[in-house]
């Protein structure tokens, strides 16, 4: 299968190439339009009720849109727990969160909540979720419950360009280098998550630096400041310089984009290529969000 796109009002609006017969070429228009929000990744889908039977089609057409613009968002979906569900599992495997449980009745499904009266957040810091595991997940789906009056985005960044914005020569230094990634790391900003995970066995998993994806083959910026620690076969101090360096090229603001939640959106991203941040801005007010995390495999 492939796929061809029509723009119109700067929409997208992606045809699914089925064959050709002969002259004829067949095709299979999804129910969708596609608006990037920023330019570097990011876009919105408008024009599809989730809860409602996906054709092939449509499922087709929101994969590849979630591989081309790396996070793709939905706004006012009234999903259940158990539609939130079968959705994810049009687009991966499910898993638990070895962290935090999941609902009753719904193990997969994780609330992520601020209370009113807290004032630290999940997730406060650039990352890419659980890369302490020797198979992080490919994705994360995230969907809005309950919302502050204002703030609370979440911010991305395209871990693709970080890379390709790289001199050859700092190319080709990370490219042969591994990372360790550590549960119990904690930045002066420390997140609800780490807190819970230094009461635990202390989980450690190495991953390249540079990482191929395995659906696009394009090569990303695999590092995040929440679970670096050092360089395998390096100390902390000897690795901190260039560390530092990459913690603050990959999140260049021309890297980047920022969603804005509403009541009823859902964010599905990629976390093989991009990383996260949730934006601390809501103090005395009560958020809920309910995360999927999907089935990853081992980086290369």
């Amino acid at each position: 299968m492939s796929w061809l796109c029509s723009f119109r009002d700067g929409i997208e609006r992606p045809t699914l190439l089925l064959r050709t017969e002969g002259y004829r070429i067949v095709t299979q228009t999804a129910p969708l339009d596609i608006r990037r929000i920023a330019g570097a990744m990011g876009a919105e889908i408008h024009g599809i009720d989730l809860g409602r039977d996906l054709t092939d089609a449509t499922v087709a057409a929101i994969r590849h849109a979630f591989l081309n613009h790396l996070a793709i968002f939905f706004r006012d979906q009234t999903l259940s727990a158990t539609q939130f569900l079968a959705f994810a599992r049009t687009v991966g495997r499910p898993v638990e969160y070895p962290f935090v449980k999941g609902l009753d009745g719904f193990p997969e499904i994780t609330a992520v909540v601020k209370r009113a009266d807290q004032t630290i957040a999940f997730g406060g810091n650039w990352h890419t979720d659980t890369t302490y595991f020797p198979a992080p997940p490919k994705a994360t789906m995230l969907m809005a419950r309950v919302l502050p009056p204002h703030g609370g985005d979440t911010q991305f960044a395209n871990q693709y360009l970080a890379f390709e914005a790289l001199s050859d020569g700092m190319k080709a230094l990370l490219s042969g280098l591994r990372w360790v990634s550590r549960s119990d790391k904690a930045e002066a900003s420390r997140t609800r998550e780490d807190r819970a995970t230094a009461e635990r066995t202390v989980l450690i998993a190495d991953h390249p630096v540079v990482r191929t994806h395995p659906e696009t083959g394009r090569k990303s910026l695999y590092i995040n400041l929440a679970h670096t620690a050092h360089f395998l076969g390096m100390t902390a101090e000897e690795s901190m310089p260039l560390l530092q360096f990459l913690f603050r090229h990959q999140t260049r603001p021309e890297f980047t984009c920022r969603f804005r939640w509403t009541p009823g959106s859902i964010a599905l991203w990629d976390n093989r290529c991009t990383l996260h941040s949730a934006i601390n801005d809501y103090n005395g007010f009560h958020r809920e969000m309910h995360r999927i995390t999907l089935a990853g495999d081992v980086p290369v």
